[in-house]
C-alpha cells in the first residue's frame, strides 16, 4: 500500500509539471508560441524570395526632341517638294507620353487635270501609349497613339483642264488660271502607330504611319484643297495617309527606381 500511494504521488508531480510547462508555452489566447515563431520566419523567408524574383532598375524622364529624316531627305530629291518636321514628346508616366509635331510644307502637284503649289506650316498635339516591355534599362517603345492635326496654308492654282465627260467631243485645252487663295484652313484627327529604338545613348530612331480624318476643311471657291500640309493627299475628301522616319534626342530630367520582374 505504501509503495502503491509513493507511485501515485509520484505520477501526479509529473502531470502537474507536464501541465505547468504548457501553460507556459501558450499565450493568453491559448495559441502556441512555436506556429508563430514559424508564421515569421515563413513571411520573412517569402519577402526574401520575392525580392530575389525581382530587379531594381532606374526608369528615366524627359523630353525627347527629333526632325522627320523622310522629308529632309525628300526635299533632296524631289524637286517639286519642299519641308521639314519636328517631333518631340515627353514621359509623363511607365506608359504614356505627350507627342507633338511641328512642320513646314511647299508642294507642287502636276498631274494630267490640274497643276497647282501649296505651301503652309501645321502643328499636331496628342499623345502616345508605350505598349512594349522593356528589360533592365532598355528605353525602345512600340507605340499607338491619338493626335489632333491643324493646318494653315495657301494654294496657288497654275492651270486646269475641264473633264470632258462625253468621248465625241475633243478634249478641252488647258485654262491658265495664276490664281492665289489665301487664309485657308483645315484640322483633322489622326491615329498613329510606330516604333522607336534606341542605338546609342540618348539618341533613338524610329518610323511611323499615320491615318488621317478631316474634321474641318474650309476650301477655296471654284476649287478644292488636294493636298494639305501635315494632312498630305487628301483621298474621296475626308481621308489620309502618312509615314514618318525620325531621328530624336533624350535630354533627361529626372530619374525613378522601380522593381520589375527578373
Amino acid at each position: 500500500m505504501k509503495h502503491i500511494l509513493k507511485y501515485f504521488f509520484s505520477i501526479c508531480l509529473v502531470f502537474l509539471v507536464l501541465v505547468s510547462s504548457a501553460q507556459k508555452t501558450n499565450t493568453p489566447n491559448g495559441s502556441a508560441v512555436l506556429p508563430t515563431t514559424l508564421s515569421k520566419s515563413t513571411n520573412k523567408d517569402a519577402k526574401t524570395i520575392t525580392d530575389t524574383n525581382t530587379v531594381a532598375k532606374t526608369t528615366r524622364y524627359g523630353l525627347r526632341l527629333g526632325v522627320d529624316l523622310f522629308k529632309i531627305s525628300r526635299s533632296l530629291y524631289d524637286k517639286n517638294y519642299k519641308g521639314i518636321e519636328f517631333t518631340g514628346d515627353y514621359r509623363v508616366t511607365k506608359k504614356y507620353f505627350i507627342a507633338a509635331e511641328l512642320g513646314n510644307e511647299n508642294k507642287t502637284t502636276t498631274d494630267d487635270r490640274v497643276h497647282f503649289a501649296t505651301k503652309g506650316s501645321y502643328l499636331k498635339v496628342g499623345f502616345d501609349y508605350n505598349g512594349y516591355q522593356n528589360w533592365l534599362d532598355m528605353e525602345n517603345s512600340i507605340y499607338v497613339g491619338l493626335r489632333y492635326g491643324f493646318s494653315s496654308f495657301n494654294q496657288q492654282l497654275y492651270s486646269y483642264k475641264i473633264y470632258n465627260a462625253t468621248p465625241y467631243f475633243a478634249e478641252v485645252q488647258n485654262s491658265v488660271s495664276g490664281q492665289n487663295y489665301d487664309g485657308l484652313t483645315a484640322s483633322w484627327a489622326e491615329v498613329v502607330a510606330g516604333i522607336k529604338a534606341k542605338v546609342f545613348n540618348n539618341v533613338f530612331v524610329g518610323f511611323s504611319l499615320r491615318l488621317n480624318s478631316l474634321i474641318s476643311n474650309k476650301k477655296p471657291a471654284n476649287f478644292d484643297n488636294l493636298y494639305i500640309p501635315g494632312f498630305n493627299r487628301t483621298y474621296n475628301g475626308s481621308f489620309g495617309v502618312g509615314f514618318n522616319y525620325s531621328v530624336s534626342y533624350l535630354i533627361p530630367i529626372y530619374k525613378k527606381n522601380v522593381r520589375s520582374p527578373k
